[in-house]
């Protein structure tokens, strides 16, 4: 059992905080002020935690980054000292969104939200993985008629092998999960994103992952 805290009250953080807290985990959940945090209570599990982001992350373990991309850097930098010490699970993609509100460009090309986030948090362990599907698939890999992966990329043995742990409470089998290595490898995950709008607008919103077949 851990304490969790997600920062993002949105979809990818009410479904994770759903999950993570039907395999056991305390988890608050953490927007940006505690009345946003609380905003989506409805149809989540009583014993989920609502705060604010600092609180959060200051009393929680281990943190999901579940904001936007575009704007988790300049948000996480200013919990550094809330987050020193910790896991930092990022999920997030950092692109510019497209005339149509999808994803476009990256942010940072030739690099990651994920380096960015580690160098700017040096005491921080950041893991950076389940950024290559629709948040639904994040919690329910089983749903696709494929077997989906999850790449891992982190510095830190430890914290991804704690990282692995807890993608087995979310329901990822150990051989869909693939560690690419150190923190750098995030940039290729992250680039990954670039296919999404074009998979949406011919597909429409329905749950899919970026895969390796082997």
């Amino acid at each position: 059992m851990t304490n969790i805290g997600i920062l993002g009250a949105g979809r990818v953080g009410t479904n994770l905080a759903g999950k993570l807290s039907a395999a056991g985990h305390h988890v608050t959940l953490g927007g940006r002020s505690l009345e946003a945090a609380a905003a989506p209570k409805a149809g989540l599990a009583p014993r989920i935690a609502f705060a604010d982001q600092r609180t959060t992350a200051r009393t929680t373990d281990l943190v999901i980054n579940a904001t936007p991309g575009e704007s988790s850097l300049e948000r996480l930098i200013d919990l550094r000292t809330e987050l020193s010490g910790k896991i930092l699970i990022d999920v997030s993609n950092a692109t510019r969104d497209a005339a149509d509100g999808l994803p476009g460009d990256l942010c940072y090309p030739g690099s990651s939200l994920a380096e960015k986030l580690q160098a700017a948090l040096p005491d921080t362990h950041v893991v950076k993985t389940l950024n290559t599907m629709l948040f639904m698939v994040m919690t329910a890999p089983e749903s696709l008629a494929t077997p989906p992966t999850a790449y891992l990329s982190g510095n830190d043995e430890h914290a991804k092998k704690t990282v692995t742990g807890l993608l087995g409470d979310l329901g990822w089998q150990p051989e869909r999960i693939e560690d690419l290595g150190d923190i750098t490898t995030a940039r290729a995950t992250e680039a990954m994103i670039l296919v999404v709008p074009h998979i949406l607008r011919r597909h429409g919103f329905k749950p899919f992952a970026v895969s390796l077949a082997s």
